[in-house]
């Protein structure tokens, strides 16, 4: 499989357990630090399509406990972008994109699924 992409933050351990796995089973992808590479914006629409604002939206880290009680508040699918968008650690990591499947989180049994 090629033109694997996986997007997240690079110190993130769950990022690290993914990018192992891959690693260990010979699978090339491409990294993007999406709080560096400001990809966010021009991706997240996509992202939103094809996984789900509930799904990306990482309401159980330290970045969610942070926002304020109004932010927590009553969240759609416009303000759950308008959130991603200011603060990218809301988004759930990784998001590693197979071109044809969105995976959100690390779990080793759906990428065995999506990538064997």
């Amino acid at each position: 499989m090629t033109g694997l992409r996986i997007y997240g933050i690079k110190n993130c351990d769950t990022m690290k357990k993914a990018m192992r796995w891959l690693e260990e089973r010979g699978l090339a992808y491409e990294f993007i630090d999406y709080k560096k590479a400001g990809v966010v914006t021009s991706h997240l629409p996509d992202w939103m399509a094809r996984a789900g604002w509930e799904t990306l939206l990482n309401t159980r880290g330290l970045m969610w406990k942070k926002l304020s009680e109004e932010e927590r508040n009553h969240v759609d699918a416009a303000k759950a972008a308008v959130l991603m968008q200011q603060y990218p650690a809301l988004i759930k990591r990784p998001v590693l994109d197979t071109g044809d499947s969105l995976l959100i989180g690390f779990n080793p049994e759906r990428y065995a699924e999506v990538l064997q």
